[in-house]
């Protein structure tokens, strides 16, 4: 009894269930990786994805059988038909990478999981750019095919020439296209408000620009002008200068904006 009596009294020490050092979160590769499959899994982005490669592989047939059948259709021009359906298209998925949180209302889960909102907001824009680079490696690797067939089909002979100012350009100028609509998505947070601004301002605004009154701030804020030098492979001196300008406008400030709304509106879960 005694020894069962000392034993008793003697202090207990209960193991300590909390880890006392702080915790390094989700790792940001993790967070992209994680943006980029929530956006090839729903069926919308699953669409839009299909749509924009059979809008590539389209282009790239009417390229093949159209015009003149002495005229010679070199690599560039293949990689400059694919490339416009890509800057039309894959910018809504930039839009949808972001809207998709209010629309499917799944916001209140992701946020719970990372509270701190502005690594999810670069987490969703880190993806849109990898949708983006994939995008123009499927329109070099259509321009080759189709330039090979355009070879075969009309016995011409094509140039099979492509400078890096023009490949690297357009790399350039689709991730820049994919960031616009990012940041169109993260300022309006509704994806049919942000698809029309994405579709209709920039358009609006070109038109605007085509009068005379207009023309000079144009060339200093109208992407479609500032960025057709990155697909030339013709960027120098003032062009670099329009275009920081022009994103600032379509991108830095939209994006700003969006991140802070993002940072400090109430998520709903239904």
């Amino acid at each position: 009894m005694s020894a069962t009596t000392q034993v008793q009294d003697q202090p207990v020490h209960m193991p300590s269930r909390l880890d006392e050092q702080p915790g390094s979160g989700i790792p940001f590769g993790r967070l992209a990786s994680l943006e980029l499959r929530k956006l090839t899994d729903t069926r919308a982005g699953r669409v839009l994805i299909l749509v924009t490669v059979a809008l590539v592989v389209g282009v790239g047939l009417i390229g093949t059988f159209s015009g003149k059948t002495t005229q010679d259709k070199n690599l560039n021009d293949f990689l400059a038909f694919g490339s416009a359906p890509l800057q039309i298209m894959l910018p809504l998925l930039g839009v949808l990478a972001v809207t998709s949180e209010w629309s499917q209302r799944t916001g209140l889960v992701t946020f719970t999981l990372e509270p701190r909102r502005s690594r999810v907001a670069f987490a969703k824009w880190a993806a849109a750019l990898v949708l983006g680079v994939a995008g123009v490696v499927v329109a070099a690797v259509s321009a080759l095919a189709f330039t090979g067939l355009a070879d075969a089909l009309r016995n011409t002979d094509p140039s099979w020439h492509l400078s890096w100012q023009v490949l690297l350009g357009t790399f350039l100028a689709q991730l820049l296209s994919m960031s616009i609509g990012v940041a169109f998505g993260m300022l309006i947070q509704n994806t049919p408000g942000a698809v029309v601004a994405y579709l209709v301002l920039p358009t609006l605004w070109s038109i605007l620009g085509s009068f005379s009154w207009a023309e000079q701030v144009a060339h200093w804020a109208d992407t479609n002008r500032t960025l057709e030098p990155l697909y030339d492979g013709t960027m120098h001196g003032e062009d670099w200068t329009k275009l920081l300008v022009s994103l600032l406008i379509w991108i830095a400030l939209p994006m700003i904006v969006g991140i802070w709304r993002m940072t400090h509106s109430e998520v709903k879960s239904a």
